[in-house]
């Protein structure tokens, strides 16, 4: 079987089952008692934004979006995040076999991966562009957790193009619309300004999220791409959610690194947002 080895377990989260365990539910036990009753309870989740910084940063605003998992089932989870270490155009996907993690390997949807590449140009079975990459491998103790028989579908974006963006999304709504699925946009946002000049920047980005405006996110990008790393990912997601009928996104929760090292002259900002229908 072919299997990407967990890259940054025992860095940027724990190695262990045990500890890995004891963190997530650490985090999730958190985002529910700070939380108000999930939005939308009602209603059909079907797509996630989350960041992908070291699980201590990060995951306790990763856990309000990944809490809404709990109760709810689905066959096919696609994960979409930029490329930080390799320099391509268009998307590369995992098309076979299975990731890593060491709560257990996720299987992929060898199924719905074939249906990308034939449907989708920009698409390409690029193994380089995951082996390091930490966009995905940092949503998957999650899902592990919670989801661990929807099988995943990883796409790493290269070049955030608003051609690329557009394309992947077009197509993820299309294979998405044939499954009980649901949809992940993998980014941090700003880097390294100041906490107050962050947040400016990250809000910006956040009004896009809740207005299902991909569109208008892709021009901002376009014009200061520094607003997300993964920029591109968001676009393409809130662009297939609405197209497979997304009407309401909340931002869930908005925080940044200062909030657990105590810097907060140099930051990274972080968001987690849900889309149902």
């Amino acid at each position: 079987m072919r299997l990407r080895r967990a890259a940054v377990a025992g860095t940027w989260y724990p190695a262990t089952a045990e500890r890995l365990n004891g963190a997530l539910a650490t985090h999730l036990h958190n985002a529910g008692a700070q939380g108000a009753a999930a939005p939308c309870a009602n209603s059909e989740l079907i797509a996630l934004v989350a960041p992908h910084a070291g699980l201590m940063y990060s995951g306790p605003v990763a856990a309000h979006a990944y809490r809404l998992l709990e109760g709810r089932t689905f066959d096919t989870i696609i994960v979409v995040g930029p490329s930080h270490y390799v320099t391509f155009e268009g998307a590369s996907i995992w098309r076979a076999g299975a990731f890593e993690t060491p709560l257990g390997n996720l299987r992929i949807d060898e199924d719905m991966a074939s249906a990308i590449i034939d449907g989708c140009p920009i698409v390409s079975d690029l193994p380089a562009a995951h082996a390091r990459e930490h966009s995905i491998e940092m949503q998957l103790p999650f899902l592990a957790s919670l989801a661990p028989t929807a099988r995943i579908v990883p796409l790493v974006m290269g070049h955030q193009t608003r051609d690329t963006a557009f394309a992947l999304a077009d197509c993820l709504a299309a294979v998405a619309s044939q499954k009980n699925a649901l949809l992940i946009a993998s980014s941090d946002l700003s880097h390294f300004f100041e906490a107050a000049i962050a947040a400016s920047l990250d809000h910006q980005v956040a009004e896009h999220v809740e207005t299902l405006d991909a569109d208008g996110l892709m021009a901002r990008l376009e014009r200061r791409p520094e607003h997300a790393c993964g920029g591109g990912p968001m676009v393409s997601v809130l662009r297939a959610a609405t197209a497979l009928g997304g009407a309401t996104s909340r931002v869930l929760q908005y925080a940044d690194s200062g909030d657990v090292s105590g810097d907060k002259s140099s930051v990274v900002g972080y968001l987690a947002a849900a889309i149902w229908r």
